[in-house]
């Protein structure tokens, strides 16, 4: 009786071409990642993954987009004293389609803005109409789709003012 033998290369190859194969199934399964925002106080950055983001659909309805601005399980604190410039930086991907602040769930600006970096003083997101101080505030940037006029990603943030 004789036994076939394989020799060591081919044996190499075939382990090589199998755990190629299983590592492409492996990334195969895995989401897109989404685009990232940011925001730099000093020297201090923090990034953000979206809380909602539906890769250029809208996210759903009104109901649907409070849900977002209000989940709370990936947003991030940024300490900031009132003197502090804050520096906001999109993907280009969410610049592409244009994005805005939601102060506290509401709107804060009337159009998208296209730029993919911007510059703001705190002591803008610390101002209050009644004159009452602001210790923190709930800050989210938002994309919208040109095409459909919804909102099609959020990142949530936390801006904590310095005392």
């Amino acid at each position: 009786m004789t036994a076939p033998f394989i020799s060591a290369r081919v044996r190499r190859t075939g382990v090589a071409f199998g755990a190629m194969s299983a590592g492409l199934l492996a990334l195969s399964a895995c989401d897109k990642p989404t685009p990232l925002a940011t925001l730099t106080v000093g020297t201090d950055s923090v990034h953000s993954e979206a809380a909602c983001y539906n890769h250029g659909e809208s996210v759903g309805t009104e109901a649907a987009l409070d849900k977002c601005l209000n989940d709370t399980s990936g947003r991030k604190t940024v300490d900031v004293a009132p003197d502090d410039d804050i520096h906001f930086g999109v993907d280009p991907e969410i610049a592409d389609n244009g994005w805005t602040f939601y102060l506290e769930g509401q709107r804060v600006e009337p159009e998208p803005n296209k730029n993919t970096y911007r510059t703001f003083p705190a002591e803008v997101f610390f101002s209050s109409q009644t004159g009452e101080p602001i210790t923190a505030v709930s800050l989210s940037i938002v994309e919208t789709s040109e095409k459909e006029r919804a909102v099609t990603g959020v990142w949530n943030f936390q801006l904590k003012k310095k005392s």
